[in-house]
Formats: C-alpha cells, sequence, structure tokens
C-alpha cells in the first residue's frame, strides 16, 4: 500500500492555530475534542436552512441553472417557425429556396451547438473557479446568456440565422459553467446535513427551465411565427437577476480560507450562512481538510488523472455522468411524441401532454429534494437506474407490439413516464451531488472540468448518433439504454458508498482503501473507525 504522507507548518503559524480564537487550546486537545463531538449527536448544531443560504440557493439556481434547463428545450417547439425564417432569410438573399439537405445542416448545427458550447464552458470551470472564486465565475457567466439572449432576440429583425447558430453556442458555454459551478457554490456553502438536499435545486431548476419552455412554446403563447424571438431571447431575464442580487451573499467560505487564506472573511459568510457565532468547529474541519491536502496543491486535471488518491473517485463520477446522458433520457423525449400519438391523443393536444410530462419532471425532482436526506444518495440512484433499466426494457415490448395490440399503446405512455420518474429521482439529480462531495478543495474544480466534459461529450454524442440508431434499430435502440443502465447500476451497487451527512475529509478516506493509499495529516494516519474502535466506514479525524 502506497501512503500520501501530507506535513504540516508547526509552530504559531500553523494552519491548525487556534490562537485567533484567544484561548490557549493546543491543537491535540482540540484534535481531541473533534474526536469526541465526531461520535456525538449533532442536534445542538445541526446545520439548519437559514435565509441567507435558501436565497443564495434561489438566486444562484434560478440565474444559472435555469437557464440550462430553458435552452435545452427552447428551441423545440418553435422549429418549425424557425426554420421557415432561415428558408425565408436565404430567399431573400440569394432569390432561391434552400435545399432541404442545407436546411437539416443548419438546424443541426442550430441545435448541437448548445450542448458544444456546453463542452466548452466545461472546460472553463477549473481556471475560472480558482481565479475568480465560485460566486464570482456565476456573475461572469451571465455574459455568455445577456449577449446570446440579445443576438436571438433581434435575429429575425437582423435577418441573419447565423445569429441563432452563434448564440446557441455561446449560451451552451453558459450551460456548461452554470451546470459545473452551481453544484460547486452550493455545496460548499451548505451544512454537511443539508448538502444533499440543496446539491439537489440546480437539478429541480433545470426541470423547471425546461418546463417553462414547453410551457411558452405552446402555440398558443409564443410557439409561433411571431412569438419565436422573444421566447428565445428571454434566457438573459434570469441573469439579469442574478447579476443584481448575487453579489449580496456569501462567497463560498471554503474557497476564501483554503485557496485565497482570508480566515476573517470565510468566518463572517459562515456565520452569516449559519445563523450564529460560534463557527470553530466548521472552520476547523477545513483546515484539516487544507492540511490533508496541503502537499497535493491546487490539482490540474492531468495531476487529477495521474493521482493515484483520487482515482476510484474519479472512475466513479465518469461513469455516473456517463450513464446519466447514455441511460436514453434525450431518446425517450424523441420518441414521446409518437408515442402519444399512436396512444390516440390529437396532433394538436401532444404539446399539453409534453408539458405534463414535464410537471412530472419538476415533482419528483421536488420529491428528491425532500427525501435525498434520509434515503441516502446511493440508494437513489440505485432506484433511479434500476427503474430507467426496466422502463427501457418494458417499452421495447411494448413499441414493438403497439400496432398488434390495441392497449399496448397506453403500456408505452406509462414506460415513458415510469422512466422519466426513475430518471428524476436518482440519475438527474445525484451525479451532481457526488461530485461535490467526492473530492476536496484542491481537487473539486478539476473534478468537475473532467465531469462536465464527460457529461456534454455524452449528450453531443447520443444528439449525433441517436438518429443513425433509430434509423437502424428503430424501437430495439432501447435495449442498448437498458444495458447501459444496468451497467451503472451495477458499478454503483459495487463501487459508490454513501456519502450523506460525511465530511468531505471523512469521504476521501471512505475511497482510500480501495484506492491503496493511506491519507495522513501530520504524522497520524486518518483510520477509518466505528464507534467501537474497529475499522468501519466511519472514522476519526485526528491531528497532531
Amino acid at each position: 500500500m502506497s501512503k500520501v504522507h501530507l506535513w504540516s507548518r508547526q509552530g504559531s503559524a500553523g494552519l491548525l492555530s487556534v490562537a485567533e480564537r484567544g484561548d490557549n487550546r493546543n491543537l491535540k486537545s482540540r484534535a481531541m475534542e473533534e474526536e469526541n463531538n465526531l461520535g456525538k449527536p449533532l442536534g445542538e448544531r445541526r446545520g439548519k436552512l437559514t435565509v441567507v443560504l435558501m436565497l443564495a440557493t434561489l438566486i444562484s439556481a434560478f440565474g444559472s441553472s435555469f437557464q440550462y434547463g430553458y435552452n435545452v428545450a427552447v428551441i423545440n417547439s418553435p422549429s418549425q417557425f424557425i426554420q421557415q425564417f432561415y428558408n425565408t432569410t436565404y430567399v431573400e438573399r440569394y432569390g432561391g429556396p434552400m435545399e432541404d439537405s442545407f436546411l437539416t445542416l443548419l438546424w443541426s448545427l442550430s441545435v448541437s451547438m448548445f450542448p458544444l458550447g456546453g463542452l466548452f464552458g466545461s472546460l472553463m470551470v477549473a481556471p475560472l473557479v480558482n481565479k475568480l472564486g465560485r460566486k464570482g465565475t456565476l456573475l461572469f457567466n451571465n455574459i455568455f446568456s445577456v449577449v446570446p439572449a440579445v443576438m436571438m432576440g433581434v435575429s429575425e429583425i437582423a435577418e441573419s440565422y447565423e445569429i441563432i447558430i452563434v448564440a446557441r453556442i455561446i449560451v451552451g458555454i453558459c450551460a456548461g459553467l452554470s451546470s459545473n459551478v452551481v453544484p460547486m457554490y452550493l455545496g460548499e456553502l451548505s451544512p454537511k446535513n443539508l448538502r444533499g438536499a440543496i446539491g439537489v435545486v440546480p437539478q429541480l431548476f433545470i426541470t423547471i427551465g425546461i418546463l417553462s419552455a414547453q410551457v411558452l412554446g405552446i402555440s398558443s403563447i409564443l410557439g409561433n411565427n411571431t412569438g419565436w424571438p422573444l421566447m428565445l431571447g428571454l434566457t438573459g431575464i434570469p441573469a439579469l437577476v442574478e447579476l443584481l442580487l448575487l453579489p449580496f451573499f456569501p462567497e463560498s467560505p471554503r474557497y476564501m480560507l483554503i485557496q485565497r487564506g482570508d480566515d476573517k472573511t470565510a468566518r463572517r459568510a459562515l456565520q452569516r450562512l449559519r445563523g450564529w457565532e460560534d463557527v470553530d468547529r466548521e472552520m476547523d474541519e477545513m483546515r484539516l481538510e487544507h492540511q490533508s491536502e496541503q502537499a497535493e496543491g491546487r490539482l490540474s486535471v492531468l495531476n487529477l488523472l495521474s493521482l493515484r488518491s483520487l482515482r476510484w473517485q474519479l472512475i466513479s463520477i465518469v461513469a455516473m455522468n456517463m450513464g446519466q446522458q447514455l441511460s436514453g433520457i434525450n431518446a425517450i423525449y424523441y420518441y414521446a411524441d409518437s408515442i402519444y400519438s399512436s396512444a390516440g391523443v390529437p396532433e394538436s393536444d401532444i404539446q399539453y401532454v409534453t408539458v405534463g410530462t414535464g410537471a412530472v419532471n419538476v415533482f419528483m425532482t421536488i420529491t428528491a429534494v425532500f427525501i435525498v436526506e434520509a434515503a441516502g444518495r446511493r440508494l437513489l440512484l440505485l432506484i433511479g437506474f434500476g427503474i430507467c433499466c426496466v422502463s427501457c426494457a418494458l417499452l421495447t415490448v411494448a413499441l414493438t407490439f403497439q400496432e398488434s395490440t390495441e392497449w399496448m399503446p397506453y403500456v408505452s405512455i406509462a414506460c415513458v413516464i415510469v422512466y422519466v420518474v426513475g430518471h428524476a429521482v436518482g440519475p438527474s439529480t445525484i451525479p451532481y451531488v457526488v461530485t461535490t462531495e467526492m473530492f476536496r478543495q484542491s481537487s473539486r474544480p478539476a473534478a468537475f472540468m473532467v465531469a462536465g466534459s464527460i457529461h456534454w461529450l455524452s449528450n453531443f454524442t447520443v444528439g449525433l448518433v441517436f438518429p443513425f440508431m433509430e434509423s437502424g434499430l428503430g424501437s430495439n435502440s432501447f435495449i442498448i439504454f437498458c444495458f447501459i443502465c444496468l451497467a451503472t447500476l451495477f458499478y454503483i451497487w459495487l463501487i459508490v458508498p454513501e456519502t450523506k451527512n460525511k465530511t468531505f475529509l471523512e469521504i476521501s478516506q471512505m475511497f482510500a482503501d480501495r484506492n491503496q493509499v493511506e491519507i495522513q495529516v501530520g504524522n497520524a494516519p486518518l483510520k477509518p473507525e466505528t464507534g467501537d474502535g474497529r475499522e468501519g466506514d466511519a472514522f476519526k479525524v485526528t491531528a497532531f
């Protein structure tokens, strides 16, 4: 077994110095107190949802995550009118109609540039959050929302379809950054007993954004020949709200203390977020985390890929993000309209059924917010991927026999709804939470950079490959998604531990044995222990 030995500085300038609190307790007695406290119920200092924490969560999720969801769906409902605009603009320029193949190419670019921009945004995560901070990056990111919102809003007046395509890349960058930075920011603001619930909120706002775009896309509202430019341009409103309000809320205390070394600002931020003055224990926990990773320094992606102590964490987030995107969620939505139509839903009413499916998605994500701390991350992932696996298998059977069996289309509709429920409870929501929890401060930005890149590459791949799968395999395409869900489920069952209500340092120690390393603070290795002194899932943090 290799050993990751991380030395701490000694003396009055040591990282775990408690002189600033005006008492004379030495580090050993403080560590012993930490040991004792870890074994006690935390009811008296259990983190609570303060007004500051709640508002910071809602503003950052609405201002950033909402835009991601909105721009995923906003281009779907008015697609025929936007393509009509492309053709009309081409006729006015060149005096003749656009060829169908060229129109298909332009529309494919309009759709696919969004996930490509998301990939670019993910690659910007680590340098920006290290330089500007978590909150600073979210504020900076609004440039990539306001500018394309204006561009898309005036595209019809400017008679330029090129503006829409370029704007889709830029707003994709916004989505790529926000999908990674918001969970990171909220995960670092939250107390450990609320980290899961608050970590699901960004995904909740993504689903609300999708639902909002579906509602506005109804033909009697904005999904028509005159309303689509306004519909595309509305994405700038959440960005403006965030620009106005988020500056009044604290930066991540972990970023301020560990990466900036600003003890006073970190302490004030914690006091505002927790609603009490005594935040010494949490400050000490952050210092312990900093001490344990001090030798690693700030990790780049290349460092992260080569670091043995983070090997299984990295493999886990890659597996979960690939499973999330390759599990068939985009294919389900692709097939949904034809499934509803085959079940006898009138063409004019399919848009309302689609809105209903989006509402189910929102409702189940709200449910996940309330149950994630009780049920745990691992269980929700297993249940979610299990439901998706079974739904894909049954949907394959239902689609195969729906023309020969009168009642089979209704089974298909049920499979779609059950799949959406399963995906909302686990695969959609939990990977972001777990990515935050599996990595400590120095490695978290690079980890989100990797996770985000995998997320958007997988998204882009499904969009590129699925039309060919559908034309070649038809409904049998869902068998492939079924096996992907099953493989992801088995990986989570075998490898991914439960992370609820644990500190970032505790979670790192849970992976230490699998990575065949020993995490050490000062001269004392961190050992996983149970309350009776035997090795187990929990452990006590000891610093000397």
